[in-house]
C-alpha cells in the first residue's frame, strides 16, 4: 500500500479544505443519498416519477417487475425521504419527496448527455 510521504505542499489548502469537511456535519448521509441513488432500479423510479405521481402496480408494470421488488424499493426511498406516498382509497400513490431531488436526478441526466 503506497502512502503519501510528503508532509504537505500548501498547507492553507489542506486548512481550509479540513474545515470545509468540518462544516458539512452531513456529508456521511449525503453520500449514503448518492448511494441510494446508485441503484439502477431505484434511480429508474425517480426517473419515471419526475413529473407525476404513480402507483406500485403502474412502476411495476412500466419496469416489468414484481410488485413485491418494487415495494422494497419504493420502502427505501421513502425511509431515506427521496419520495413521499399519499393515499387514496386503498391506492398508494408514490411521488418525489422536493425539487431537490428532481434538480439532482436532471443535472445528473444532463451531464451525462454533454
Amino acid at each position: 500500500m503506497d502512502i503519501c510521504k510528503c508532509i504537505s505542499i500548501n498547507q492553507s489548502k489542506v486548512d481550509e479544505a479540513k474545515i470545509k469537511l468540518e462544516e458539512f456535519s452531513s456529508l456521511d448521509q449525503t453520500a449514503k443519498f448518492f448511494k441510494i441513488l446508485g441503484d439502477g432500479t431505484r434511480f429508474k423510479i425517480i426517473t419515471i416519477l419526475l413529473d407525476s405521481e404513480m402507483c406500485v402496480c403502474d412502476i411495476a408494470t412500466t419496469l416489468n417487475m414484481t410488485h413485491s421488488s418494487i415495494s422494497h424499493q419504493l420502502k427505501i426511498l421513502r425511509e431515506n425521504r427521496v419520495l413521499k406516498n399519499r393515499k387514496d382509497g386503498k391506492i398508494v400513490y408514490y411521488s418525489l419527496n422536493d425539487n431537490h431531488v428532481k434538480n439532482i436526478i436532471l443535472q445528473g441526466l444532463e451531464h451525462h448527455n454533454h
